[in-house]
């Protein structure tokens, strides 16, 4: 293979030839036995039994794009195998998260007797008690991190159990049940490769919405799903793709994270979920794009709620000084709660700060939070358990809820303790390199080497390079100073690209200094033209 891509291979671990075949060659082979999923047998047992005897399933989902892609998955393969189904994804404001108690007397009115849940359910004790003693089976498939004791469900199907024999533990709701209803296609001796046809395009939208490592399993439902989705003949996902201005032309994880995922998350956040999920089920092109455009509303609404909360909150950062502690804390009873997640990940990018943010609604304040690798959000919301109401999550993310008059007095608490954990060096801004290269090997050549490694993601990023030691030729102005063109003289010939969100400093380098380049090598498609280009993540003096 060529040199550049064994070495961006070697630096993120693999060394062994057998395991980057496998990596750079992903096959529909590769999938893993979902006989060995926790659980597996009693939760196809229940599934089919109520296929026997013609009952019906509710099908319990999630507000996001994991729980949305989830139901529609459950729900379209129970109905293809003849399964009377009652689909349910929950309302943010009415219901919250998980599975609300009425949800059970919704599902009992409905006449189910199997209550399936996906993307949530681990931690829903009472609930599964509740559907139990309202005369349903409970069948939980779920991804989320494992309580120390699980709920008394007839199964619990989740890969991070500890008697998981399970070998990938790192699928999202989508993907677990992906993983399920392949198993139920085998076990029908119904045709497993036109099941993994017919819904990898919604197991894909899912695993990369969900911010999944793009690795083993989630590797392969992001190559091969990421074509299914591109022609996709579901009516609802059709309209998605085109009211987004994707179509006609192959699609990308960026565009899943950036495009499609986004507008299925909007409706969870600021309106009703289940709008997402109609626009997956239907079957009708008219309605289809009728509900593609609602979501095409509502996220531009939340858009515009997402950049009014931003810039309050950053106004209230620079206004108390809270960049200079360890941790943030900025609070706004007008925020809307949908927003506040998006607004605390546009701060912490920012300040490069653990920051939380909160918004109050009847005297308790409801909080997200988002860290930096070495700040374990979960760890500290446990440690500071006595001062919140609810909460949890993991390093990166985490939610809570606290009552309004502790606000204060917790985010003092939180400084005191990364006082005791942390340092400012653990948020230092740092670039992880795959490679330092030669201006000759990061040439033209280097775009088609590297398209073996796509799709890009979570554990998967694109390479980043670094060249050493060559000239500043010139930069140029664009119509936003932030982002800057530029040239540089190398050993290999003239090499040009874009710096992005730098450019004020690079502004301030002199042309003809030498420099070390960190960037990344891109094709740049514009008006049907195909250029080659450095995109440039950070430039210094060869000196420094």
């Amino acid at each position: 293979m060529p040199a550049i891509v064994a070495a961006v291979l070697v630096a993120r671990g693999t060394t062994d030839p057998a395991e980057a075949e496998r990596f750079l060659n992903p096959s529909l082979s590769h999938f893993h036995d979902p006989r060995l999923l926790p659980d597996y047998e009693a939760a196809v047992g229940a599934i089919l039994a109520a296929r026997e005897r013609g009952e019906t399933v509710y099908v319990h989902g999630d507000y996001d794009a994991d729980g949305v892609t989830s139901a529609a998955l459950l729900t379209r393969f129970l109905e293809s195998i003849k399964v009377s189904v009652v689909p349910h994804v929950p309302h943010r404001v009415r219901e919250g998260y998980g599975i609300h108690l009425d949800a059970i007397g919704w599902a009992k009115e409905k006449g189910a007797s199997l209550f399936l849940t996906c993307d949530c359910g681990v931690s829903a004790h009472d609930q599964v008690k509740a559907a139990q003693e309202a005369g349903m089976t409970v069948v939980v498939t779920d991804h989320h991190q494992v309580p120390d004791t699980l709920p008394g469900a007839t199964a619990v199907v989740n890969p991070h159990r500890n008697d998981s024999r399970y070998p990938f533990a790192e699928l999202c709701g989508v993907g677990v049940a992906f993983k399920l209803c392949a198993g139920l296609t085998a076990e029908l001796v119904y045709p497993v490769d036109r099941f993994y046809r017919a819904f990898l395009d919604l197991a894909v939208i899912g695993t990369v919405a969900d911010v999944m490592p793009l690795i083993d399993e989630n590797r392969v439902i992001a190559k091969f799903g990421l074509p299914e989705l591109e022609r996709t003949q579901k009516q609802g996902l059709r309209a998605i793709i085109d009211t987004a201005n994707l179509g006609g032309r192959s699609l990308s994880s960026r565009d899943i994270g950036f495009g499609i995922g986004p507008r299925i998350n909007a409706v969870g956040r600021l309106d009703d979920s289940g709008i997402a999920l109609d626009a997956m089920l239907t079957r009708d092109p008219v309605r289809a794009r009728e509900l593609a455009r609602q979501l095409e509303t509502v996220n531009d609404l939340r858009r515009e709620e997402q950049a009014r909360s931003v810039d309050a909150a950053i106004e209230q950062v620079q206004a108390r000084g809270l960049s200079e502690r360890l941790t943030m804390l900025v609070a706004d009873p007008d925020w809307h709660p949908g927003v506040i997640g998006l607004v605390a990940g546009r701060l912490t990018e920012r300040f490069r700060r653990p920051t939380f943010v909160v918004t109050v609604q009847g005297g308790v304040a409801k909080g997200s939070a988002r860290s930096l690798p070495g700040f374990d959000l979960g760890r500290a919301l446990r440690a500071l358990s006595s001062w919140t109401l609810s909460g949890g999550g993991h390093e990166l993310a985490a939610g809570f809820s606290i009552e309004e008059s502790k606000v204060a007095g917790f985010a003092e608490a939180l400084e005191a303790y990364a006082e005791r954990h942390v340092t400012a060096e653990v948020f230092r801004p740092r670039l992880a390199l795959d490679a330092e290269v030669t201006a000759q090997e990061a040439g033209p050549a280097a775009i088609e080497a590297l398209r073996c490694l796509e799709p890009y993601g979570t554990a998967n990023p694109e390479p980043l390079f670094a060249v050493r030691g060559v000239r500043l030729k010139m930069v140029a102005p664009t119509s936003k100073p932030e982002h800057v063109r530029v040239t540089f003289d190398t050993e290999a010939g003239t090499r040009t690209g874009m710096a992005f969100g730098i450019g004020e400093r690079v502004n301030r380098m002199e042309p003809g200094a030498q420099v070390d380049v960190a960037f990344r090598i891109e094709e740049n498609v514009w008006n049907g033209r195909r250029d080659f280009r450095w995109t440039v993540v950070d430039v210094q003096s060869s000196s420094d």
